[in-house]
């Protein structure tokens, strides 16, 4: 796999490249901001795919450049400051007059509002930007203090306008709320995060890192080879593919021509957390397609498939499949054709801006079914599937910033997970979908409210049902477990096991006070109840958090 990936890098240097951009950082609140224009607009904004994630930088500046020619979606003053935001944010590509600094510090820092350093020149672009969050809370179930503490850089840049890169470095020390912190002792991972070890007697300490190198081979085509998150689709969640997990390693090539996007991608994950020694972690790879298009101005179709698969897997003989190099094959053809038990997935997503400030949204994942089993209504154990539909509703009542969302996640039993640890849709012990896993229904409500230009006020609620199993059950919530322990082959239904209702909510009042330098006041209310003492917990968290150059840190499951 490492000569693959070497090999094409070489091969694809000698294409003459143009120019080229990095990504906008993964950003819940940030992405809400670009989404929310195309559905004011009432259209899809042509070579602008917003189901693939994270955006490119220079896309971001053409799409609001596009935008922009109709003055009324930038009427209030919130959407004209959002707007100068982006743009100031990927200066490099807008070139606005009002990122300039009226008082840069001791003269060479901050000469514009969002770069502590930069270099601007024809042959090398480069903005360096401290990065810190610094929080803490009292969590009333764990009756003691939470705190978080990073420190960082990110680092991004350009040479000959040919070929980019991209650094983040962060270390961190945490004294995590007390439910997450029992997702830490029961799966042994910290939720989002690669290795961890332990922070005085009740904390967590941990190192990030996500850096790539990005250059285009031609005008309608780039690739990306690092270690960073991918997420597809339009909704809070992904059951496709979404960034709960910690980064990966990955190579990505993304055609964007007509109105087609077409994205290949490879990754290279952790089979396991767990070892017994000092040997290195089993690893497995997943092969991922993505193909959307734009039908008229206002519906846009997407179609995926994704294989886990691992040379480290005994039936597969220690070998890789070459195969699955193939960016324009389809994956299942090439499994079957070789006898391969690989975990193959496939299904849809769509958008529709179907009215005025109202997009509809959707996904479906198929991993295994059969109609007949299906109609049966007999509750047949491999018939996996999980569905999503959502709305998002902007300007509610005409209430200018004033947006909301709605959306249902629903994921059968035993979805994502497989005989091996080498093919469950997993990720260093982590979902490569929804934090939950599987086996559940859940209910998303989000109010988003930005009353003046830096500050937003969001209210976020969920409400889930999931199925949890007891020691030595598996009634299909753990996508980890071996689908071949299952408790039942019939009869099965979403929430089966031991029932467990969540119920949360996160109120926010997020203040801007100089570009991307935020005050986060947060209140959070957790309920869990369940037979199982190990998920029957009641939580009030309320917290205080500065952060700069970094999006929040939500645990949100």
């Amino acid at each position: 796999m490492r000569r693959a990936f070497f090999s094409f890098i070489v091969l694809t240097s000698f294409f003459k490249a143009g120019a080229q951009s990095t990504n906008a950082t993964l950003n819940e609140d940030y992405y809400h901001w670009i989404d929310r224009y195309e559905i004011k607009s009432g259209r899809i904004v042509t070579g602008f795919f917003t189901s693939v994630k994270p955006y490119k930088r220079d896309a971001i500046v053409g799409y609001l450049d596009t935008l922009s020619q109709n003055e009324a979606i930038f009427s209030s003053r919130s959407d004209q400051f959002n707007r100068d935001f982006l743009r100031n944010d990927s200066w490099e590509w807008s070139r606005p007059e009002t990122n300039t600094s009226k008082k840069p510090f001791i003269k060479s820092l901050y000469r514009n509002k969002s770069d502590f350093v930069y270099v601007d020149k024809p042959e090398f672009d480069l903005h360096v930007n401290p990065v810190l969050y610094v929080g803490g809370g009292f969590d009333s179930y764990r009756n003691d203090w939470v705190t978080t503490n990073t420190r960082g850089i990110e680092i991004r840049g350009m040479v000959d306008r040919k070929i980019g890169f991209y650094t983040f470095l962060g270390e961190n020390q945490s004294i995590l709320p007390l439910y997450v912190q029992e997702e830490v002792d029961r799966n042994r991972v910290v939720p989002h995060e690669g290795f961890w070890k332990d922070f005085k007697t009740s904390g967590v300490d941990f190192f990030q890192a996500r850096a790539y190198i990005d250059f285009n081979v031609s005008k309608h085509i780039y690739l990306q080879f690092g270690n960073d998150r991918t997420f597809i689709g339009n909704g809070y969640r992904s059951l496709i593919f979404s960034d709960y997990s910690p980064p990966t390693l990955f190579l990505r090539a993304n055609v964007k021509v007509w109105k087609l996007n077409y994205l290949y991608q490879m990754n290279r994950m952790a089979a396991d957390a767990r070892t017994s020694g000092n040997e290195r972690y089993p690893e497995k790879f997943m092969a991922f397609h993505h193909l959307t298009f734009n039908i008229g101005k206002k519906l846009n179709i997407g179609v995926f498939e994704s294989i886990v698969f691992s040379p480290q897997d005994s039936v597969n003989n220690n070998s890789f499949d070459y195969g699955y190099l193939n960016p324009v094959i389809f994956f299942r053809a090439i499994e079957q054709q070789y006898g391969s038990s690989d975990n193959a997935l496939l299904g849809l997503d769509f958008k529709w801006n179907a009215l005025k400030g109202v997009s509809l949204y959707g996904q479906l994942v198929l991993d295994e079914f059969k109609l007949y089993e299906i109609t049966s209504g007999d509750g047949w154990w491999a018939n996996k599937y999980a569905w999503q539909l959502g709305v998002k509703y902007i300007d509610v009542l005409g209430v200018s910033n004033l947006d909301v969302q709605a959306e249902f996640n629903s994921v059968r039993p035993y979805t994502y997970a497989h005989f091996s640890q080498y093919g469950s849709y997993s990720n260093y012990r982590q979902t490569l979908a929804h934090p939950l896993g599987a086996n559940f229904n859940e209910w998303v409500g989000i109010v988003r409210y930005q009353p003046i230009p830096k500050l937003n006020l969001i209210a976020k609620a969920f409400y889930a049902n999931p199925g949890r199993d007891d020691t030595d059950q598996n009634w299909g919530g753990d996508i980890l477990k071996n689908y071949e322990s299952r408790e039942q082959d019939y009869g099965n239904t979403i929430g089966q096991g031991n029932k467990n209702t969540i119920f949360f909510v996160d109120l926010t009042a997020s203040y801007m006070i100089r570009h991307n330098v935020f005050i986060d006041a947060k209140q959070i209310i957790r309920q869990s109840k369940s037979d199982l003492p190990a998920y029957n917990s009641n939580s009030s968290i309320t917290s205080l958090t500065l952060r700069w150059n970094i999006p929040q840190r939500l645990y949100d499951f």
